[in-house]
């Protein structure tokens, strides 16, 4: 955290633009532009097991659209699997 008042008779403006001149200089606004975005990955288990669910989730599906239980989708609509 940056300790910086305004000086006596300084302007806004002035006081903002001497600050933001001091963030850049010590790379502030550097470091939380590149971590604003980022998110952390995903441990190897834990993606494994999201895909071992979506396995069984699609081939549940499959098998209820084969016997009838579900309606058949459109081609437009259906994402390629294979």
């Amino acid at each position: 955290m940056s300790e910086l008042k305004r000086k006596k008779n300084e302007s806004f403006e002035a006081f903002i633009r001497r600050v933001k001149q001091t963030w850049q200089r010590s790379g502030n606004i550097l470091q939380a532009r590149k971590i604003q975005y980022f998110t952390p990955g995903k441990s190897k288990n834990v993606t494994r097991n999201q895909a071992i669910s979506r396995a069984k989730l699609i081939s549940k599906t499959d098998y209820l659209r084969k016997t009838g239980k579900l309606p058949a989708d459109d081609k437009k609509n259906k994402r390629n699997r294979r």
